[in-house]
């Protein structure tokens, strides 16, 4: 068995990955009916070998595919095959724990200039001179 490499420095075992296939739901004729093409990914962050860092900013990270429980379900059913299924649930799950390790840029609070608020006001007169024009004429 291999290693499934998530960044140059990680890599997860890939016995620490569950697979399971079920029916897939929606097109497919007879197909669907007899061979279970969608694959299910499960993973348990808490018994895997992934570094703490990275442990713990998935189990803080707010992702429908990450149960309360600390498990990661991702589940592929969008073709017919078990295999390219089983390869798109993988990519999934390589993206959704690479994504924990990007740290996401402080935002610098900035003020408006004075020229646009100049501009913000000169709007706001014209679109109420605009709305005034509506009004019906005073006799």
């Amino acid at each position: 068995m291999s290693d499934i490499q998530i960044s140059q420095r990680v890599s997860i075992p890939e016995q620490e990955i569950e697979w399971q296939f079920i029916r897939s739901s929606g097109a497919g004729g007879q197909n669907v009916n007899k061979v279970a093409t969608a694959a299910q990914l499960i993973f348990d962050i808490k018994a895997s070998s992934l570094p703490d860092y990275y442990k713990q900013r998935l189990l803080a990270k707010s992702d429908h595919r990450i149960t309360a429980s600390g498990k990661v379900i991702i589940k592929s059913q969008s073709t017919r095959s078990q295999l390219q299924n089983r390869e798109l649930a993988l990519e999934q799950f390589i993206e959704l724990v690479a994504s924990v390790q990007r740290q996401a840029k402080k935002r610098i609070p900035t003020k408006p200039s004075l020229a646009a608020k100049k501009r913000r006001i000169e709007g706001k007169k014209k679109h109420g001179d605009v709305k005034s024009l509506r009004q019906k004429p005073l006799v």
